[in-house]
């Protein structure tokens, strides 16, 4: 049976929370999750966020049934996240206020023993069990393409102050590229969703290490707690699905 647990928390610096979440279940073996960032301007990034996770919950919840095949999941999943992104993209169009704001999405619908998973910007996906621990997702952000064209190393990367500069994100643009995986979610197995404000302070081997130490309806509140105590500098969005 799957169980969720979930929790954002503001951190030690902002002024306000613009990480934005929803997630739920279908039945014993079928969930799904959405966690978007905003950015953008004192209000953007929350309107930004919530637009996003709210189109997204809803498409989901109105057209998911457990006989979808793999294909009609991964059509359902895309589209949602393209709807919104056109959704952000013209309220912000309209509405000065509002003039560049945007948003990552990392979203997960988990049915038949495997977790599909789509993602623009750099809010991440894990796959943990106990042989390690596993990134699903690739940051679309300048450090990243730094990384992958050899430029800079790995550990230049925890450190290079363009870090949050993001590529990809919902409402930028009138059309957005969203990157897709599946893999299999197998008993014993944790799927943790997440915003940059906990990977920017957490590694993943220290996610890892605590993830073996205490069961996953606590792991939540102890990443919070650990991101905030190696600075806390951004909102911190954990949610885990445990099977």
């Amino acid at each position: 049976m799957l169980k969720i647990y979930n929790k954002s928390d503001i951190g030690l610096v902002r002024n306000t929370n613009q990480d934005a979440f929803k997630c739920g279940s279908f039945s014993e073996n079928s969930a799904w999750a959405v966690v978007c960032d905003g950015m953008g301007g004192a209000n953007g990034g929350n309107v930004a966020s919530t637009i996003a996770v709210n189109k997204i919950s809803d498409s989901i919840l109105s057209s998911y049934n457990e006989n979808m095949s793999d294909d009609e999941i991964k059509e359902l999943i895309t589209s949602s996240i393209a709807n919104a992104n056109i959704t952000i993209h013209d309220k912000a169009k309209n509405d000065e206020d509002l003039f560049g704001m945007g948003t990552t999405v990392v979203a997960t619908l988990i049915s038949e023993g495997t977790a599909h998973i789509a993602h623009a910007g750099d809010s991440r996906a894990y796959i943990i069990d106990k042989s390690g621990i596993k990134q699903l997702t690739e940051d679309h952000s300048m450090v990243q393409e730094m990384l992958n064209n050899g430029d800079i190393t790995e550990q230049q990367a925890k450190k290079h102050p363009q870090k949050n500069i993001i590529t990809r994100a919902l409402g930028v643009k009138p059309s957005i590229q969203i990157d897709y995986c599946e893999c299999k979610f197998n008993s014993d197995s944790l799927l943790l969703i997440c915003t940059d404000g906990l990977t920017n302070y957490i590694d993943a081997e220290q996610i890892f290490k605590i993830s073996q130490t205490i069961n996953a309806e606590n792991l939540t509140d102890k990443l919070i707690m650990m991101a905030k105590n190696c600075g806390g500098g951004d909102n911190i969005t954990v949610v885990i699905i445990e099977n």
